[in-house]
């Protein structure tokens, strides 16, 4: 309790036993009943006690499932319960693949891991349609990632500028241990140049450094590089004339890449002729583009729709990303604010009509590895990219936007002709079956039934119940 309270918070609770500290007492012996000193201590069964005494005590079967999900063989549970901390089971997500993706002439078959119904067969669908018109195209027009030190100095900012011209190369000389694996293969420091960020915060500067690092993600390449200018800027100041000279003060605050990539950007399209786009007798190809276009223009226009359009984009980025083990909150957090460059939040996919010819493209800024990290470790992950073609990064880039692209054009294309919910429903009916507990002959059944009905959730409990009954 001393730890919750203080001493002597606890000294007066005890010596004062009325009405106003009865709470207190009450509380702080509940949150000593919900906290642990040195959890990470514990072996996994041990975590797996105290959590089911402490918070899953009404649930008889906690501890069977979580170690239903257990891998069987104990060596890949063993580097599984190494990837993060204080592991207490595995959290699995399908694994499904869309097949038929055609991207610069060259056939795909791409895994997604994704929780949500529809996602795969959406993809897939959108594969085959293009597969026929010509397939995807993708071209990575750079790929530049960036860092930056970030500090403050309350001096003459011309005097700023002259000391880091001058220490510019110790920045980069002293990094080289760092930096020379990456070169050798290509790779490593492109540029350090001096911000002055003053107008947007008192005293505040930063170095903006940018990087190559190949088929690596670079993370953390990039963060010992940084750390490393950080450390060299840091003492040359302290001991440089112009600490003296002008009395100016300069103290770094910290070191870090930036999940904002703009120059580390892919490109993917598809693109037909208007009256490639009918699917048979009755369907108004000028009309579906016609709407197709404007689903677009309301997405650049309005945040709220753009918000969702752009969900249904990274349901195929993330997809793939987490299939391949690359980091899914980096590329989500860029590709936000990629959408919200121009000052308001927009859609990632536009539309060109030109000479009746129909143009869908998509840009993204994805900083993507193909070795390193969980790319060389999770047995999945090599699986994936395997299937994939071993790709390089640039290449697992160009999968990516396609995988995004095929998604919007999917939801855009159910949208603007059927809706979206008579596919998703019906992609979703296996989990409702299975939310009502329905056996197989059940599921049989309703299966059946609703290729012809509507499916929500109550007519699939109405209908199961009817067959019970």
């Amino acid at each position: 309790m001393n730890r919750i309270f203080g001493q002597q918070h606890v000294n007066i609770i005890f010596e004062n036993p009325s009405k106003q500290y009865i709470y207190p007492l009450i509380v702080a012996l509940y949150i000593m009943s919900k906290t642990i000193q040195g959890f990470s201590r514990l072996s996994k069964t041990e975590k797996i006690e105290w959590l089911c005494t402490h918070y899953l005590n009404k649930n008889p079967n906690a501890k069977a499932i979580l170690s239903q999900y257990w891998n069987a063989d104990e060596e890949v549970q063993r580097l599984h319960d190494e990837f993060i901390e204080n592991t207490i089971s595995n959290y699995y997500l399908p694994l499904g693949i869309a097949p038929n993706f055609i991207i610069n002439d060259t056939p795909y078959a791409i895994p997604m891991a994704i929780e949500e119904s529809s996602v795969v067969a959406a993809a897939s669908k959108a594969a085959k349609f293009w597969m026929t018109r010509g397939g995807f195209k993708a071209e990575v027009l750079g790929t530049v990632k960036v860092g930056h030190v970030h500090f403050t100095y309350d001096g003459d900012p011309d005097e700023l500028l002259f000391f880091f011209e001058e220490i510019k190369s110790k920045l980069i000389k002293e990094a080289k241990p760092i930096t020379k694996k990456m070169e050798d293969r290509g790779g490593g420091i492109l540029d350090i140049v001096l911000k002055n960020k003053t107008k947007a915060l008192e005293n505040y500067y930063q170095l903006h450094c940018t990087f190559e690092t190949l088929d690596a993600m670079g993370a953390n390449f990039i963060n010992s590089c940084l750390e490393q200018f950080a450390e060299t800027l840091q003492r040359e100041f302290d001991h440089h004339d112009i600490s003296k000279e002008y009395e100016g003060k300069l103290t770094v605050i910290m070191s870090i890449l930036s999940n904002y990539v703009p120059e580390c950007l892919v490109e993917a399209s598809v693109s037909c002729h208007i009256s490639e786009l009918a699917e048979g007798p009755g369907f108004d190809a000028q009309l579906f583009v016609t709407k197709f276009e404007q689903a677009v223009q309301i997405a650049q226009v309005e945040p709220h729709r753009a918000v969702t359009h752009n969900k249904g984009i990274m349901n195929g980025v993330d997809a793939v990303i987490i299939a391949t083990g690359n980091d899914f909150r980096a590329v989500e957090a860029g590709i936000h604010a990629y959408a919200a460059r121009k000052g308001s939040y927009r859609s990632l996919t536009q539309v060109t009509l030109d000479d009746d010819q129909f143009t869908f493209s998509i840009k993204l800024p994805l900083a993507l590895g193909t070795v390193g990290g969980l790319t060389n470790l999770h047995p999945l992950v090599k699986l994936n990219l395997e299937i994939l073609g071993n790709p390089s990064a640039e290449e697992l880039m160009q999968i990516v936007a396609v995988a995004g692209l095929a998604q919007n054009f999917g939801a855009i294309k159910s949208l603007t002709t059927t809706g979206i919910q008579k596919g998703h429903m019906k992609m979703h009916l296996m989990n409702i079956l299975n939310q009502v507990g329905a056996d197989d002959t059940e599921k049989y059944q309703a299966i059946n039934h609703f290729k012809t009905s509507k499916v929500t959730h109550s007519a699939v409990e109405d209908y199961v119940e009817s067959i019970r009954k």
